[in-house]
């Protein structure tokens, strides 16, 4: 169900019958006061030190740390203002939220719609005792905000929320329920390099250098002296000296994120509303996060591995499942980690193996097509650099030409499909190959599309909608004989389309097993 959201507008509660009046409303748990108070206390603690203890009063260096200050107070006033205005309830069909202040505010979402109770609590959350519940029901706000928010709850409150919402056992076993899958150290590796490690570093370095400046150390002139201590008199040695610097502290900063972030990772399968499951993953050091997924709207899975990484077989995990987008913490059921690791716990969560199952391999016409659009690029590139003069258009077309045709060739080595029993297997991507493993009874539509390209190779792209994870996925570039077939399969009540259609030729399709 929807929230009515309007500058002065009362809405009235649902239609839940005669003893949705009788419910009472809930409050915030006020400890949330106190944690702000320790949250103010520390956005001024450094603007202190600097202003008394170092006597610093320069602009550059004051209106960092003060803006700091400002934003530690606002975000008190604001949680205290939340803490006053906002009341919730849970009746027997729907979750209620009432908050605002000059502006209020409404929500109403009905518990049949609810795919996901995420428990999360920062380290002045765990400190106060407190967490914030965030429903996940297959809608956002406009500000693409998750279908409600409750922040703060205390612990004892967050549970009891979870378990009327998802049906979970109020008494939990003590060793608990068997774990598909727990953190393992060797993780590490598979998160800790990568394009955003260098922005790691970046922002190390910048953050380093505003904060140290607060307290009269330059950290310019303090790398300056090392760099005269290591002896890297020349230009280019100082610069591959910084490479190498920035790769490992982005690095150590990267691998620092996903231990605090993920320790003691644990994804595990327990009882749900109706006789259903929910798959529940617990993880964090300094702030803590529950998630619980309700797997009768689990749909099928996917996996993500990136071309850099993909001889280390790092691969990124995601349910395809309905009322849950893609960025959201929902889907994702495991950390980057290994190949491995990610099919058994797919194999777990699906109870079969799709992913496994042999992929028919895509033609050579796939390859000659990607080819072609890579010879484009290179020579647009050497187009565009020709105006420069001088070689510079050899020098881009011989940049730009290893990098295009590899990623033709990795583009063809990633296609395959196959049909594996009740799944849809699908797999493409050049940069990060992805395999899918989608229900075909989810399947709600197929598409057969050829370019003006694609009809001249005897190609073409099958793309299935669904209502889950991306609400499309394809099968690209495959066959013409196999292409319809493919969306037969996908959806069988597609067949009466074929009527009328003549034979494919023999000689298109392939039909050998993919690598």
């Amino acid at each position: 169900m929807s929230a009515a959201e309007a500058p002065g507008l009362v809405v009235d509660a649902p239609a839940d019958g005669p003893s949705a009046a009788e419910v009472p409303w809930r409050r915030l748990d006020p400890r949330l006061i106190w944690a702000d108070a320790l949250r103010v206390v520390l956005s001024m603690l450094p603007g202190a030190v600097a202003l008394f203890v170092f006597d610093q009063t320069q602009g550059m260096t004051v209106m960092p740390l003060l803006a700091l200050a400002g934003w530690g107070l606002w975000g008190a006033l604001s949680d205290v203002v939340r803490w006053l205005t906002t009341r919730y309830r849970v009746t027997e069909t729907h979750l209620e939220r009432r908050t605002g202040l000059l502006v209020r505010s409404h929500r109403a979402v009905a518990r049949e719609l609810i795919r996901t109770v995420d428990a999360d609590a920062r380290l002045l959350h765990r400190v106060a005792g407190v967490r914030r519940v965030t429903i996940g029901a297959g809608q956002t706000t406009t500000a693409l905000e998750a279908a409600l928010t409750l922040d703060a709850l205390s612990r004892e409150s967050a549970e009891e929320l979870r378990v009327e919402l998802t049906g979970a056992p109020r008494e939990r076993a003590a060793q608990g329920p068997p774990a598909l899958a727990e953190f393992d150290w060797r993780w590490v590796v598979h998160n800790a390099f990568g394009i955003w490690a260098v922005v790691m570093a970046a922002g190390l370095l910048w953050g380093a250098h505003f904060t140290l400046g607060a307290f009269g150390v330059d950290l310019v002139g303090w790398f300056g002296s090392l760099r005269d201590a290591l002896g890297l008199r020349s230009t280019a040695a100082a610069v591959a000296g910084g490479a190498v610097a920035v790769v490992l502290l982005g690095a150590v900063g990267m691998g620092t994120q996903f231990l605090t972030g993920q320790a003691f990772f644990r994804l595990t399968r327990e009882p749900g509303e109706e006789g259903g499951s929910v798959l529940v993953t617990r993880r964090g050091l300094f702030r803590t996060r529950e998630v619980a997924r309700d797997e009768s709207r689990t749909r099928g899975i996917s996996l993500s591995e990136p071309l850099l990484w993909r001889w280390l077989g790092t691969t990124d995990t995601s349910l395809i499942t309905t009322g849950s987008f893609w960025w959201s913490e929902g889907v994702t059921v495991l950390p980057r980690g290994p190949r491995r690791v990610a099919l058994r716990v797919a194999a777990a969560v699906l109870g079969d193996a799709p992913l496994t199952a042999p992929l028919t391999r895509h033609p050579a016409a796939a390859l000659r097509r990607r080819l072609a659009w890579a010879l484009w690029v290179t020579g647009g590139c050497g187009l565009a650099l020709a105006p420069l003069g001088g070689r510079a258009w050899l020098v881009g077309l011989s940049v730009a030409a290893p990098v295009t045709l590899g990623l033709a060739w990795a583009g063809y080595r990633s296609l395959g499909h196959a049909v594996s029993g009740p799944w849809l297997v699908l797999r493409s991507g050049a940069m990060a190959r992805e395999t899918s493993a989608l229900r075909r009874g989810a399947v709600s539509g197929v598409c057969v599309r050829q370019s003006p390209l694609q009809r001249r190779l005897g190609l073409a792209t099958v793309r299935v909608s669904t209502a889950a994870g991306n609400g499309s996925y394809a099968a690209r570039d495959l066959a013409v004989a196999d292409a319809v077939p493919l969306a037969v399969a996908a959806l069988p009540e597609a067949a009466p389309f074929r009527e009328g259609d003549g034979p494919a030729p023999a000689r298109i399709g392939s039909g050998r097993p993919a690598p």
